[in-house]
């Protein structure tokens, strides 16, 4: 037999119900001052940028028809021959597409190397001083801080036009990136093996490698081949600044207006990074258990 729910008296039903109303009425209020908050500081933040929503849509068919202008011209009649002669340059542009996977490649490996060197004096849980600890973090900081491109810029008058400098570039920033990455990952580890392993007169190495790695490992290799798929973008544009890769035709083709080489480049890097997302993703997946 159900049990009978004694009703509350009556002043003290109404003063909870005067207590849950205030609560709710402050809840709203909060609600609304931090909707009014965000909506004004994208005011300002609009105004600062000079973001005018009148020129973009008086402008915005610029942009349009220069899409239009740079789609080739493809007919049924004559599909093959429209795509030879839209990719008449593909020995090339596959080369170079090549070349800025090869840069994309030893930046990030280049990278994750220094930022698992880097990231156990990074992460307070494991560092060994405070003081090593917090110029580790600066110095990661200022490796992802700077963007890759400007990296790129002072290499190139520093070491002269090519790939390396892409390759360089990328690797400090990368080193900054997953430095950041694998140290927060280290502060969420469970720390009772590397106490037991430390009680047991283990070593700093032992310890890292016994009790920290197992449980890090597979996100490490996780962000690092995340971290891949952002320098392929990357490299793509590191040509603008003369380090080589198809960054490089793709700026060559907008300054001379060549506007089917324009699309057929960018067809191209956009299908490679859709195929590394893809192979990426599965990889990743495979490796937390994600596929069945």
């Amino acid at each position: 037999m159900p049990e009978r729910i004694t009703p509350l008296p009556p002043d003290r039903a109404a003063a909870l119900a005067g207590a849950y109303g205030a609560a709710v009425a402050a809840t709203r209020r909060r609600t609304w001052a931090g909707l009014a908050a965000l909506v004004v500081l994208a005011g300002l933040a609009a105004q600062a940028a000079e973001v005018r929503p009148l020129v973009l849509a008086a402008n915005l068919g610029r942009f349009t028809d220069y899409i239009a202008q740079i789609l080739p011209h493809l007919t049924l009649a004559n599909l093959p021959g429209d795509l030879a002669e839209w990719y008449w340059g593909w020995p090339k542009w596959l080369g170079l597409l090549g070349e800025t996977l090869l840069m994309a490649y030893l930046g990030t490996l280049l990278g994750a190397l220094g930022g698992f060197v880097l990231c156990f004096s990074a992460a307070a849980n494991v560092a060994g001083s405070r003081t090593a600890c917090f110029l580790v973090r600066r110095g990661l900081e200022f490796c992802r801080t700077v963007p890759e491109i400007v990296f790129a810029l002072i290499f190139v008058i520093a070491f002269g036009l090519g790939p390396m400098v892409g390759v360089l570039a990328l690797a400090i920033h990368t080193t900054g990136a997953l430095g950041k990455l694998f140290s927060e990952v280290v502060e969420n580890i469970d720390m009772k093996p590397v106490e037991s392993l430390t009680a047991a007169g283990a070593g700093r190495i032992e310890t890292l490698r016994f009790a920290v790695l197992p449980q890090v490992l597979s996100n490490f290799v996780s962000y690092g081949l995340l971290r891949f798929e952002i320098n392929v973008r990357g490299a793509g544009v590191m040509g603008f600044v003369g380090a080589g890769g198809i960054g490089q035709e793709l700026l060559v083709a907008i300054r001379n207006f060549y506007y089917a080489d324009v699309s057929a480049i960018l067809v191209l890097i956009i299908l490679t990074v859709m195929a590394i997302d893809l192979g990426t993703e599965r990889l990743r997946h495979g490796l937390l258990g994600g596929l069945r």
